[in-house]
């Protein structure tokens, strides 16, 4: 054979060893090898988390010896996992790129003991668990020093800087760990969990620093050390992915619906690349801002309703209910969101006399929406009643009975003391009051200006003399401003 057969030879073979090689790397499905002792001739499963709850995925059956196998052709989304005996968790693993490889352990203490064959990501995984534990051990006896209440920070100074040295020591392995095998899941999980430090602000030529270089730099980098498109980050044993969005909406955006509506939108166009991802931080965001407990935040809701759920974005998920029943929900809120004109109401009152909202010529109309059996109501009313009474503020209440009963209104009305208007919900000429205003729950409260323009909703009834207190302090400031503010020539 000549020399240059020979040389032709050994690229023809080295060329089929890498294919066979990628070949062996790209195997489809997944195989998961387990041999554990002390356990013998029963049942476990293989779970997953997603979000904040846990499925299982898989079943097998472990043989006297210990062995078991977990077996699939379709590849696995990649996350966490973990073994299920009974109904209890026993540890957790790893499903990264490879899902193909075997582990050996001990029943009586798994971690310590976990050998993985196969699988360079469950290896790191399982060696950086015993790394921290290790750690944590050694930071114990200067936790209790840093946490004694009855020592001066003086006594605690040499507690500290070891305990700072240990964490120094955790960052570095981490660090290397990542650098070293940046691909891997337990890397990408490490990574997410790490600050971002934000650069100190340049200076202008005039010397001069730009105050809000800081916050626009960390919402531009706030999600650098986690991917929103790998969906791996949805099966953790923390939702991470949904409290990495709500820190995101929480923390750097003033809570106004337009400026978290446009943050949103900036969330999703990051996870759009992955269609898990794209419907989970859609779906994260709407939910969040169904009942939120900052008023006026509801619009929100409508908005990401509008612009992913009513064009049709989500139809590659959402069945038609889950989308009427989202709808519904959206059509209610629009109708009564804070700074929207409210839908006149006219119903019949204890004398079966028609009486409409917008009759009303007081500066200010409170919606009051109650139930004359909810117990709640019992207790909300008598407070509306007292500020009512004390006629401080120029307004008039028009309460709606969610009841169809006459006789438990008239009653209500008399034990209550109200000498406002009470009409009955039912009995009404416009419709019924939940499609014009969001009241799934009584006592529900609105108020409006004297345009009738809603400025406030779902307010309890003990904090209403402080928003009509707070709201005409901050008219009177917005008048003085207008007329300080130069008219142009």
């Amino acid at each position: 054979m000549s020399l240059e057969t020979k040389t032709r030879m050994r690229s023809i073979l080295f060329a089929l060893c890498l294919l066979i090689s990628s070949l062996c790397a790209a195997q489809p499905g997944y195989n998961l090898r387990f041999k554990i002792n002390g356990l013998k001739d029963t049942t476990v499963y293989l779970g997953h988390f997603y979000g904040e709850a846990t499925y299982i995925k898989d079943t097998a059956q472990v043989n006297s010896q210990g062995e078991f196998t977990f077996d699939g052709k379709t590849t696995l989304r990649q996350g966490v996992y973990f073994l299920v005996l009974g109904k209890t968790k026993q540890f957790d693993m790893i499903l990264g790129h490879d899902q193909h490889f075997s582990m050996a352990t001990d029943r009586k203490e798994y971690y310590k003991n976990m050998v993985v064959t196969g699988d360079e990501d469950n290896k790191l995984f399982f060696e950086n668990m015993m790394f921290n534990m290790e750690r944590h051990k050694e930071a114990e006896p200067f936790i209790k020093v840093v946490q004694d209440s009855t020592l001066t920070d003086d006594k605690k100074k040499d507690a500290r800087s070891a305990y700072s040295k240990i964490n120094e020591k955790v960052l570095a392995y981490q660090n290397e760990l990542i650098s070293k095998h940046p691909t891997t899941l337990t890397a990408r999980i490490l990574k997410s969990n790490q600050t971002i430090h934000i650069p100190e602000p340049p200076k202008r030529a005039d010397g001069s620093i730009d105050s809000t270089f800081q916050l626009k730099w960390y919402r531009e980098h706030f999600f650098d050390n986690m991917d929103l498109a790998d969906d791996a980050f949805l099966q953790m044993p923390k939702p991470i992915y949904r409290d990495k969005i709500n820190e995101y909406l929480d923390k750097l955006y003033p809570q106004q619906a337009d400026s978290l509506t446009k943050a949103i939108e900036k969330v999703v166009a990051k996870a759009k690349k992955n269609q898990e991802t794209y419907k989970y931080a859609v779906f994260t965001s709407i939910l969040k801002y169904q009942q939120p407990e900052i008023m006026g935040l509801d619009e929100v809701y409508v908005n990401v309703f509008d612009k992913y759920f009513a064009t049709g974005e989500m139809n590659f998920w959402v069945n038609d209910k889950m989308k009427s029943n989202l709808k519904e929900h959206a059509d209610r809120l629009r109708h009564s969101l804070v700074g929207k004109t409210g839908a006149n109401l006219i119903m019949q009152d204890a004398n079966f006399k028609p009486r409409s909202m917008y009759d009303i010529k007081s500066k200010y109309t409170v919606l009051f929406i109650f139930d004359p059996d909810c117990g709640h109501c019992k207790t909300e009313t008598p407070k509306l009643v007292s500020l009512y009474n004390k006629k401080k503020f120029d307004l008039e209440v028009y309460a709606v009975s969610a009841d169809t009963s006459m006789v438990k209104m008239r009653n209500y009305i008399k034990e209550m003391k109200m000498n406002w208007i009470t009409v009955n919900g039912p009995r009404t000429y416009v419709g019924p009051y939940q499609n014009l205003y969001d009241a799934q729950t009584t006592p529900s409260l609105y108020v409006l200006d004297t345009k009738k323009k809603i400025i406030g909703k779902k307010i309890p009834t003990d904090k209403l003399e402080e928003f009509l207190t707070h709201y005409e302090k901050y008219q009177r400031e917005k008048e003085l401003s207008k007329s300080k503010t130069p008219t142009k020539s």
